[in-house]
């Protein structure tokens, strides 16, 4: 399974290649939860401070700025330090 992958503050540019600002917006409180993905996700963080420990994993940390790329089949925890808003895109 591949890793988390993390572009840190990426440019303008890169953001609007993607589209990311067209992608929906999700929210999220403080809170603890496990979650799994059945495909990969893109997200690009607005706002939030998350700790994610993948299964057989050392925890990453991710939050405003970074753009974010978590592989299919992960099994992780989220733990939400600072409330989150992000864009995400699956597939």
């Amino acid at each position: 399974m591949s890793e988390i992958d993390i572009e840190r503050n990426p440019d303008e540019e890169r953001l609007n290649d993607l589209g990311v600002y067209d992608w929906p917006i999700w929210t999220k409180e403080v809170s603890e939860f496990p979650w799994s993905y059945d495909e990969p996700e893109t997200c690009y963080f607005l706002e939030g401070d998350v700790e994610v420990t993948p299964e057989d994993g050392e925890p990453v940390t991710v939050g405003k700025g970074d753009l974010v790329t978590f592989p299919q089949g992960m099994d992780c925890t989220w733990k939400v330090r600072e409330p989150v808003r992000k864009h995400y895109r699956f597939g």
